[in-house]
């Protein structure tokens, strides 16, 4: 898992390569949604030998094809940051520093993320 931070005021769309470049590898799916529909953000894709699993947008020329069966666990992604958000100091952007921030979202990753292992004993 990889976080990045930016300013407010800034798509994310804007820093997909920063965010990805750390963890995208040969045969990899990217789910995104349709607000990362850029050709700049495809090629990145396809130059790492990985799969685009975005939806074209509506006023795209040529619309292209992806996979709706893989699309379809976006939802986890979704329900993710869902759960990060139960945590008030981050819904409500408590902490003033960047990196009390950013860290405060690693640990609410990790607490979100431990109930995976339960069957590990």
């Amino acid at each position: 898992m990889h976080f990045l931070l930016t300013e407010g005021n800034i798509h994310d769309c804007k820093q997909a390569e920063n965010l990805l470049e750390p963890v995208i590898r040969e045969n990899m799916y990217v789910l995104a949604d349709r607000a990362y529909d850029t050709d700049k953000i495809i090629e990145f894709i396809e130059e790492k030998s990985a799969v685009a699993v975005i939806p074209p947008k509506k006023n795209r020329k040529e619309q292209r094809e992806y996979d709706k069966e893989k699309y379809r666990n976006r939802n986890q992604v979704e329900r993710f940051f869902s759960r990060i958000k139960q945590f008030r100091r981050i819904a409500t952007r408590y902490d003033k520093l960047a990196e009390s921030f950013l860290a405060m979202i690693h640990l609410a990753a990790a607490l979100v993320y431990i109930p995976r292992f339960n069957t590990i004993v």
